[in-house]
């Protein structure tokens, strides 16, 4: 699904000339100190946010050992992996459908989720702070930034594990409700099963120091996930096992930014073409992805040019360095 007003574009527009700017002047200035921000690098905002209605919700969560498991995860549409600092890996969830009493543990935002979330019309993106030479670049991207202290009561801490793995979100704070199907402008289409693929019952993307398993379930009818060689559940729905699961093979270099230990964050483009390997039904489907512009959603396709149906339910995207 895409947007084609000449409002909106003019809107992407300007928005894309204010990003721009603000990666020049980030670029500029030397990288972070050590010690690394707390919870939110921002100022509290002693107003709060205005509620958009209209647009998905973006959670960054963690996916360190300590911070498993997670909670809200089964409710997410989309669930994008991608790898952070020192080759771990860290989770976005994207909520249109429906909306989770609780998610987290919530984490940091990186330079990457940028670009990925523009495929959405103006979403909120939860998190629990940035490095700050980064904060620039998210005020002037065109999404909703929501962090600690902006929302009375939208962020909590839990008290079954030690900070900063116990730092979670109430959904229904920043959206009050399910912005539904449209605003999944993902570019991904549903339906029935192609023909052709190949049996595969099970994948293994990995990460230098992390790795995901994919392990097709009858009972479940989806991909049982196991991370770091332990199956993913949730404390508040079981097992995860999505429908569908995309494992996309994207250019990962190291981005101007660096952890307070020193550690280059990596950067991954999820704009440009392509290949990616589909997982659905118990069989696996050789495809080519497409995503022209970071405005654009991403489209696959088969071999032979047809575009690729993914299941219906949640897709997980992860995404594999190419070299």
């Amino acid at each position: 699904m895409r947007r084609g007003t000449r409002t909106r574009r003019a809107e992407r527009a300007r928005a894309a000339a204010l990003l721009a700017a603000a990666v020049t002047m980030a670029l500029a200035a030397a990288c972070t100190a050590p010690g690394g921000p707390p919870d939110d690098g921002r100022p509290p905002d002693p107003s709060p946010s205005t509620r958009h209605h209209g647009a998905v919700l973006a959670v960054k969560i963690d996916n360190a050992r300590a911070a498993r498991p997670q909670t809200g995860l089964n409710a997410a549409d989309i669930v994008y992996a991608e790898q952070v600092e020192g080759g771990l890996s860290r989770l976005m969830a994207v909520y249109a459908t429906d909306v989770p009493k609780a998610v987290g543990p919530v984490r940091s935002a990186r330079e990457s989720d940028l670009e990925l979330l523009r495929q959405f019309e103006r979403p909120t993106l939860a998190f629990s702070g940035a490095q700050k030479k980064l904060l620039p670049l998210i005020d002037a991207a065109p999404l909703r930034p929501e962090t600690p202290g902006k929302v009375s009561g939208a962020f909590y801490r839990g008290t079954d594990r030690p900070a900063p793995h116990n730092l979670y979100l109430r959904p229904d704070r920043l959206l009050p409700a399910a912005p539904g199907r449209d605003a999944l402008t993902t570019g991904f289409r549903y339906g029935a099963r192609p023909a052709g693929g190949t049996a595969a019952t099970s994948r293994t993307v990995r990460f230098p120091a992390a790795t995901f398993t994919f392990t097709w379930s009858d009972g479940l009818h989806g991909y049982r996930v196991s991370m770091d060689g332990t199956p993913t559940v949730t404390t508040d729905d079981g097992p995860v096992a999505p429908p569908t699961v995309v494992v996309q093979y994207v250019k990962v270099h190291p981005s101007a930014f660096h952890d307070f230990l020193g550690n280059r964050t990596p950067y991954t483009e999820t704009v440009g073409s392509g290949r990616a390997e589909v997982l659905r039904d118990g069989r696996a489907y050789d495809v080519t992805w497409e995503r022209p512009t970071p405005a654009d959603g991403t489209r696959f396709t088969t071999r032979d040019g047809t575009p690729m149906n993914f299941a219906e339910g949640q897709v997980w995207v992860v995404f594999a360095s190419a070299s």
